[in-house]
């Protein structure tokens, strides 16, 4: 059976996620579980990461260091996974880790991606980050259910865990990097 491309790897995850966003009880088959599919998964998080970094300092001028950028999501995202981990562990689940990570990695992907073409087409706002917000939190809860496998209980203890890991993070991030001075600016002017 020869593997399969990228780019169709690409368009399954996508269904996959597109059966997330509306429940579709078998959303996990489009996804590979697979060794594979775990780097397929984390090379697609890998440039959808670096598009985040730098685009903004390409188009908008921002002036931020890519390494120090690259350093504080991985910090971000380490905490995250690894509080999730510790609540999979707990749940006795371990054995759904991978899968976890695999569709983590795509639902961010497709989430930055269609976040990152809105507010190239000027749309955004407060709203925006609401409604992706909660996409975001339903497309969780269904990756629990139908990937994962967990019980209610167990849902809404890794979303938990993972925003928790999310905030301690984001904590170092702040405490420990510097803000670039014009995002510094535009903190003060909001203050």
């Amino acid at each position: 059976m020869p593997q399969s491309t990228f780019l169709e790897d690409l368009m399954s995850a996508g269904r996959g996620i597109f059966g997330l966003v509306i429940g579709d009880r078998r959303a996990a088959s489009y996804f590979d579980f697979s060794q594979r599919g775990l780097a397929t998964a984390g090379i697609a998080f890998l440039a959808i990461t670096a598009v985040g970094i730098y685009l903004p300092m390409l188009v908008a001028g921002a002036h931020d260091n890519a390494l120090l950028a690259l350093i504080r999501l991985l910090i971000i995202v380490v905490l995250q996974v690894a509080f999730a981990a510790i609540v999979l562990r707990q749940a006795k689940k371990l054995d759904v880790f991978v899968p976890f990570l695999v569709t983590e990695a795509w639902m961010n992907f497709f989430v930055s991606l269609v976040a990152g073409a809105l507010t190239a087409a000027g749309v955004g706002g407060d709203l925006l980050t609401i409604i992706f917000g909660l996409a975001v939190i339903w497309i969780e809860v269904n990756i629990g259910r139908f990937v994962l496998g967990l019980a209610p209980l167990q849902i809404a203890m890794l979303i938990i865990a993972e925003i928790i890991g999310a905030s301690i993070a984001l904590g170092i991030v702040l405490l420990t990097f510097p803000v670039p001075p014009d995002v510094a600016a535009q903190l003060a002017a909001l203050g």
